[in-house]
């Protein structure tokens, strides 16, 4: 068997199983990027009004507040808007 044949012969097995562990490693990290991603409310500071969007991930906070031109901005994992106040 010469070596041209031997490299054919090894390549597509070593090529399908690249491809295969690539699958697997990309499904990996999706799945569990989604899993992981938490949602809560993201607040903007401009000037001197604060505004609050729930239910966005940190990402989509970052994303929104750099956007909208915010003085700054935090996000608070898990929580929804607070009103800054009771009965009002």
């Amino acid at each position: 068997m010469t070596g041209r044949a031997r490299a054919r012969r090894i390549a597509r097995p070593a090529l399908a199983a690249l491809l295969a562990l690539g699958l697997i490693g990309a499904s990996g990290t999706f799945a569990q990027r989604a899993r992981w991603e938490l949602t809560g409310s993201c607040y903007c500071r401009a000037g001197s009004d604060l505004h609050c969007v729930s239910d966005q991930t940190e990402d989509q906070c970052k994303h929104r507040c750099a956007k909208e031109l915010c003085d700054d901005w935090f996000w608070l994992e898990r929580r929804p808007c607070w009103n800054w106040g009771y009965g009002g």
